[in-house]
């Protein structure tokens, strides 16, 4: 399970990374090439983004990394494709993440069956809370996979206990309110919604919206179990090519 597989990890590592992709951006290729360099840094978990036409999470640099992977036609079942490649390739879990439209076009059940047959561990929908997914998670459930749900800096400590209790596999702590891609503090505020998060929550912690450099990632050590990097690296991408993720990466931690 993704939970074991994380406190493994956390025994010789003072804090684990999890990377985003957005499946095909710049291209499929590409991504594979991404992907590669991701793990040959020493990437813990990686999230493999289906492209979606409205991902209201995400902030600019994903927004158009969607726009461009769809435009290029990403689809979802090549989506499961490039997934079933990289978990056959890479010994690294791999987790979905997009919007609740795809899985509801897909079929609920189906969708977490395929998950399951590809190998991955589990899957991030930022727009289905528990209490419109009982389907979603009785689905996942049955296959083995992690349904990870999302905490913010304004919800309260009993929906974080709640939110915990429905979840498996760690919780995504986002660091402030809004989109991913912004300016994030990394401050007294943020340690004191962490240490909210830890009495609230029995799961890893993750956090995400605002990593960008090893600064962030040594901020977050001793606070989170899981630092996660995502607009960054397709900045990166976007500045120096794809070929520059790795030594980027390299130097986090």
């Amino acid at each position: 399970m993704l939970e074991s597989y994380i406190k493994q990890r956390l025994q010789t590592k003072d804090i684990l990374l999890m990377t985003h992709i957005v499946i095909g951006y710049p291209s499929f290729k590409e991504s594979m090439q991404v992907v590669e360099q991701m793990v040959d840094a020493g990437v813990d978990m990686m999230e493999l983004q289906i492209p979606f036409s409205e991902p209201m999470a995400d902030g600019p640099v994903i927004l158009k990394a969607n726009q461009d992977a769809l435009k290029k036609g990403a689809r979802v079942n090549n989506c499961f494709k490039f997934a079933e490649d990289a978990v056959k390739k890479f010994k690294i879990p791999f987790l979905f993440m997009s919007y609740y439209n795809i899985l509801f076009k897909y079929g609920v059940e189906k969708f977490a069956e395929k998950m399951a047959e590809t190998g991955l561990k589990g899957a991030i929908v930022p727009d289905l809370p528990p209490e419109e997914g009982k389907d979603y998670a009785i689905s996942m459930g049955k296959n083995h996979l992690s349904p990870i749900y999302i905490i913010s800096p304004t919800t309260c400590d009993q929906r974080m206990t709640y939110l915990a209790s429905k979840g498996s596999g760690f919780i995504y702590c986002v660091a402030r309110k809004g989109v991913t891609g912004g300016q994030t503090e990394f401050s007294g505020g943020l340690e004191d919604y962490l240490k909210k998060c830890r009495r609230a929550v029995n799961l890893p912690l993750a956090v995400g919206f605002g990593v960008k450099n090893r600064a962030d990632v040594e901020y977050l050590t001793g606070r989170a179990d899981i630092a996660v990097i995502g607009s960054e690296t397709i900045r990166i991408v976007n500045r120096d090519g794809s070929g520059a993720v790795g030594e980027f990466l390299k130097n986090l931690r």
